[in-house]
């Protein structure tokens, strides 16, 4: 049981103990002051007193605030850690973008690894920041006016365990399709005044290729006039068990330069225990369809699966690499809410995802491969991290566009959130659309017309 006297630190405070297994059953009570250029506050945890000290000088009431919650997680971390002999690869980080952190500490004091450091951050962690950063040159862009569109399909053949979307069997959402594609081409021709300058496309679900190809077409054309740069354009292929050569004509037809063939694992023990209903030799065919048509392709793959072992996720990465794709992101299982392995378990245990980490480094490496996007989410395994790996010259604007919040995001579709970003006030504003397909398709004229207040001063 944690109490604090603010309700918006003690979320942040408890985001620290969900990293520690058994801390939920320690009794902490946690009091912060802020002046002076001191942050201090005492932890008392079962009784015990913890005080703790930092200087630093906070500008402005919203950096203070910030520097209130940096320091109170980063004592809370530092005593937990001791207390359970546990010391976690992204130290007191709880945050999704440690690479925000990085670019800001680099803006403000020429360097982010010291900083880093302070915070708990291990120096594998650290080297691959600067990995990620370096692997984002020539792509990191703040400039107002960039966007990118993105486009929801949110239908998928099956529900994966560990799936938090709004996305069910084809079969129980099929009835929505024609109205949703309407509604897709009004809120399509609606978003072209509001951009200026369209950095990529991105289509995704769900499982986009889950439509029929006649409409699939039908999204293709909508998205068209609005794509008149010719700037990077991906869709989610997802599943290999939808993968036709009619949709893949499609694709090129309609300029298509990147997909993403998501095979989360090469084991077809662990692909049957998540929910797939097609083998790893699938995934192999799908590779071999898709290649003749010249797509940039990306395989994703998910450390710490049902059961998997570190031989088996071993081999998924063997896989991968054999297969040679542009792309390779390597995620790690995550809780998610909504989702069926959430409502099965509280915590996930860290097992070997340690050693799936590192190998994945070493091998991607290896192979040519650089890192130059990552995230974390609350309840990862082992509080690891997200990564995309690509080859030379082959990294997705659009990943690193919405990873580091760089460019205005224009979403359309069930459950999409648009993003506009007020570089000049230091904030972003959000607009988020219903989940479910109903009410999405009952509210569209609203969304249409928040949708043209939150950007309408873009194309000014």
């Amino acid at each position: 049981m944690l109490s604090c006297a603010s309700e918006w630190l003690s979320q942040e405070l408890m985001d620290v103990c969900r990293l520690f297994e058994g801390a939920d059953a320690l009794e902490i009570v946690h009091t912060s002051m802020a002046g002076n250029s001191r942050f201090a506050g005492v932890f008392c945890i079962d009784g015990e007193q913890f005080p703790y000290s930092y200087a630093d000088t906070a500008r402005t009431a919203t950096e203070e605030k910030s520097l209130v919650k940096r320091y109170s997680k980063l004592a809370l971390y530092n005593i937990l850690s001791e207390k359970f002999h546990k010391k976690l690869p992204w130290g007191s980080l709880t945050g999704i973008r440690p690479t925000r952190l990085a670019y800001a500490s680099l803006e403000k004091t020429g360097e982010f690894e010291n900083f880093f450091r302070t915070l708990g951050v291990s120096e594998e962690n650290i080297a691959l920041t600067a990995r990620v950063l370096e692997g984002q040159r020539g792509i990191y862009e703040r400039k107002e006016g960039n966007c990118d569109l993105f486009v929801s399909l949110p239908f998928c053949p099956t529900k994966c365990v560990y799936c938090s979307f709004i996305t069910a069997p084809i079969a129980a959402t099929r009835k929505f399709m024609p109205a949703y594609l309407s509604a897709l081409e009004r809120e399509l021709k609606a978003a072209k005044p509001l951009y200026k300058n369209l950095r990529s496309v991105y289509i995704g679900g769900g499982t986009p290729f889950v439509l029929e190809a006649e409409e699939l077409e039908r999204v293709f054309e909508a998205i068209a006039p609005l794509r008149e740069n010719g700037c990077e354009y991906t869709v989610e292929a997802g599943r290999p068990d939808v993968f036709t050569e009619e949709k893949l004509d499609l694709c090129k037809k309609y300029g298509v330069t990147r997909i993403c063939i998501n095979a989360q694992s090469f084991s077809d023990r662990t692909l049957a225990a998540i929910g797939r209903k097609h083998s790893a030799d699938d995934v192999v065919k799908a590779f071999e369809m898709a290649r003749p048509y010249g797509f940039d392709i990306n395989c994703d793959l998910i450390a710490g699966l049902t059961g998997e072992t570190l031989e088996e996720f071993e081999n998924s990465v063997d896989t991968a690499i054999g297969l040679s794709p542009e792309n390779i992101t390597v995620h790690t299982l995550c809780l998610k809410k909504g989702a069926k392995l959430k409502e099965e378990t509280e915590t996930l245990s860290e097992g070997g995802m340690s050693a799936m980490i590192a190998y994945s480094r070493e091998k991607l490496s290896a192979a040519g491969y650089a890192p130059y996007y990552l995230y974390r989410q609350k309840y990862m395994a082992g509080a690891h991290e997200n990564v995309g790996w690509t080859k030379p010259n082959k990294a997705c604007i659009y990943n690193v566009d919405v990873m580091e919040e760089i460019a205005d995001n224009l979403a359309v579709g069930a459950n999409a959130i648009s993003k506009r970003v007020f570089f000049s006030e230091g904030r972003i504003e959000r607009l988020a659309s219903p989940k479910d397909l109903a009410t999405y398709l009952s509210k569209l004229e609203t969304i249409i017309e928040e949708k043209n207040k939150l950007f309408g001063a873009a194309s000014e």
